[in-house]
């Protein structure tokens, strides 16, 4: 290993959400820091399983808020006729 290149590998020790402790190596921090964590694989979903969900209104519910009820839809079979206009319906009179 080159000289003076490298950052300084040294113990530091990690707290988890649940208060236990580990030691272990890194380059974060100085000699004996404590790194807390906001999350670890006692918490997160992606290591527990459980999926901890906080609804925010909804993406499909804001879509469908923001653009109609039956916006997103696939329709089966023929597209709708286009609702007539007086103006069409003056026309065919004549």
């Amino acid at each position: 290993m080159k000289e003076k290149i490298h950052p300084d590998y040294h113990k530091i020790t990690v707290v988890m959400t649940d208060g236990s402790t580990f030691e272990t190596k890194s380059t974060w921090g100085k000699e004996g820091a404590q790194m807390r964590l906001d999350i670890d694989p006692k918490t997160h979903a992606a290591w527990t399983g459980v999926r901890q969900s906080i609804d925010r209104g909804g993406r499909v519910q804001r879509f469908k808020d923001r653009f109609g009820a039956g916006a997103g839809t696939k329709s089966a079979g023929k597209p709708a006729a286009a609702p007539a206009t007086a103006a069409k319906d003056a026309a065919k009179k004549k």
